[in-house]
């Protein structure tokens, strides 16, 4: 408890880690409550998707743009922006879907909002990386555990409000908590001061030694995760129990919760790609025995030891991207590190349903969920010299 004490103690922590929470459930809310809205309005669920893939799609490409800008410029006068403009788009997006416009409006009216959202990930993991080095692993670590329960608390409101009142609902809430969770990490940006930077291409990021193998090996373990989130409520369907489905996922993110807190309060000796590396393993192991599962109960508990490997994955791949990145392009490499692994949790969840709806059912998808961990890992060992040198030297230098 003393390095969580020692991280909350820091200046802004509070409000960057309740701001953070709150600005990041919208992520896990509007694109559900997008997809049950739509549906209810058309009784498709192909222009549902579309929907919420136009929103996704949007976000993610504006996101290594926006990172750029905000850290030429300062991210605050980009949160404040986005917290005036995000809601307007959320409720015109509303408006549309629930007047009965043509499809085409609302795909694009779910563009522009998703073009809209917030840069809260991406600032507050830049925020993370100025902190004081003694500190900064378990403020990752806080930072993994929070975004997993985002993922738990962000579908359940919009199921119950979705119940009690209308998916719109959740929309409209998921609006309001985007513009308080901007609103505070800008004050918490106030002090921000842009590191000089020249002349750069548009994937100079991107390309930075180290960040290829980051970025690669993080998209294979998200395809992998793309793939399981598929998978489970597909195995509660198929024995009988659909409802099991939230639960499952559940238990899944509670474990990487219970293994993010485990891990901030630790000091490790290990450098951070060899952390990184043996973390993918245990990952890799967890998902190993899902495939031979048919209990649903026995998979409950193997999900929960396998996902207390997650958080704390996620924890060093971000202190690699902070030690790897750029010091004047450090919420840009966030905001791609964010925009590469969602979209590979898209053709993870696209090519896991295809399993299932072919051949190779249910067990195909769990299969695949562990290949994409173990590729993740293989990637981690592949003979170069880019990871470890530059983690090396830029864990050296001092906030």
């Amino acid at each position: 408890m003393r390095a969580y004490l020692a991280v909350w103690r820091l200046p802004s922590a509070p409000v960057l880690l309740l701001a953070g929470f709150a600005g990041r459930l919208p992520s896990a809310m509007v694109p559900l409550a997008l997809l049950l809205m739509v549906q209810q309005q058309t009784g498709s669920y192909a222009i549902a998707g579309l929907a919420a893939a136009s929103l996704g799609v949007a976000s993610a490409a504006m996101a290594p743009v926006l990172g750029r800008l905000a850290d030429r410029r300062g991210p605050r006068t980009i949160l404040l922006a986005q917290a005036a403009l995000y809601p307007l788009l959320l409720a015109l997006l509303v408006a549309v879907v629930l007047g009965g416009a043509p499809d085409a409006a609302v795909v694009a009216a779910s563009g522009l909002a998703g073009a809209s959202t917030p840069l809260v990930s991406g600032t507050v993991r830049a925020l993370w990386s100025r902190t004081d080095p003694r500190s900064r692993s378990t403020a990752y670590a806080l930072d993994a555990t929070a975004t997993e329960l985002v993922f738990v608390v962000g579908p359940t409101l919009v199921a119950t409000l979705a119940v009690l009142a209308a998916p719109a609902w959740a929309v409209g809430v998921a609006g309001a908590l985007a513009v308080g969770g901007a609103l505070g990490i800008a004050r918490a940006a106030r002090s921000w001061v842009p590191a000089p930077a020249g002349a750069a291409s548009l994937f100079s990021t991107v390309l930075t030694p180290g960040m290829p193998r980051v970025l690669l090996s993080g998209s294979a373990v998200m395809l992998g995760f793309g793939a399981l989130e598929v998978a489970i409520p597909a195995f509660a369907d198929s024995t009988g129990a659909p409802g099991l489905s939230g639960l499952l996922l559940a238990v899944w993110s509670l474990g990487s919760v219970a293994g993010g807190l485990w891990f901030g309060a630790r000091v490790m000796s290990a450098s951070l790609p060899r952390q990184y590396r043996w973390l993918l393993f245990g990952v890799t192991i967890g998902l190993a025995p899902l495939a031979w599962i048919s209990s649903p109960w026995a998979l409950g508990v193997l999900l929960f030891l396998g996902g207390t490997a997650i958080a704390p994955t996620l924890t060093v791949q971000s202190s690699l991207v902070g030690s790897i990145a750029p010091v004047h392009a450090t919420t840009e490499a966030f905001t791609w590190l964010s925009t590469i692994t969602v979209g590979a949790s898209a053709v993870g969840a696209a090519l896991g349903g295809a399993l299932i709806e072919g051949r190779f059912g249910v067990s195909g998808a769990l299969v695949l969920a562990c290949a994409g961990a173990a590729a993740a890992v293989v990637v981690t060992l592949v003979p170069g010299r880019d990871m470890e040198p530059v983690a090396a030297v830029r864990e050296s230098v001092p906030a």
